[in-house]
């Protein structure tokens, strides 16, 4: 089984890419990722990504299907994978098809995770972790037991993330859509796009999930 899955940043998508790869054995790709492993491990794709990252340039198509195909290579054939942040454009999801055609594979499904746009808002601005332990917590959904304490760990100090705010994310949200526009109604034209509520409990979607890869 082989899926990209699709939504705007604080969606959902890593909870959901974690429970496949916990419960269904499924191997995530996410081109931000390798392409950071890659030039820590200083791999032939890494060094050429490296070159051009330090001139200041965008990384290219060539490059990214390239750090795909290793990783396909590297996978077994029977281990399915999650794309995730890659295709964006329809130049790389032609190029997609070509690396999955090559190692003897095909795109099974396009999950998108919808989103209320101002529901999205209120979830993201309102979170926050124990700056010990990681554990999340939120200001309307998911308070501390005890005021000001750690349920896990019992720290008293607590962190948010400065991109958490109203600005950042609906500017995401624009770019998300201007990203995904592009690629949509070339999957829609096959009839393997499937939209999951992605503001139902996270349970919730999983089974929602699971039941399209059932």
């Amino acid at each position: 089984m082989n899926i990209i899955l699709l939504g705007p940043p604080g969606a959902g998508k890593g909870t959901q890419s974690a429970n496949l790869v916990e419960h269904h054995g499924m191997r995530q790709l996410s081109t931000g990722d390798m392409l950071r492993a890659a030039v820590k491990a200083r791999t032939p794709v890494g060094i050429r990504a490296k070159e051009v990252m330090d001139r200041g340039e965008l990384v290219s198509d060539e490059i990214v299907s390239a750090l795909i195909d290793a990783e396909l290579t590297a996978m077994a054939p029977e281990t399915g994978a999650i794309f995730d942040g890659y295709p964006r454009t329809e130049a790389q999801a032609k190029s997609l098809d070509e690396i999955l055609a090559k190692h003897a594979r095909q795109l099974d499904h396009v999950i998108e995770l919808e989103v209320n746009e101002d529901a999205l808002v209120d979830r993201i601005t309102g979170r926050f972790t124990c700056a010990k332990c990681g554990e999340g917590y939120h200001d309307r959904h998911k308070l501390p037991e005890q005021e000001g304490v750690c349920d896990k760990c019992g720290s008293t100090e607590f962190k948010r993330r400065p991109d958490d705010n109203e600005d950042t994310v609906r500017t995401r949200m624009q770019e998300y859509r201007a990203k995904t526009a592009p690629i949509l109604p070339l999957y829609e034209s096959r009839g393997i796009v499937r939209k999951v509520d992605g503001m139902a409990g996270i349970d919730d979607v999983t089974h929602a999930i699971d039941a399209i890869l059932t």
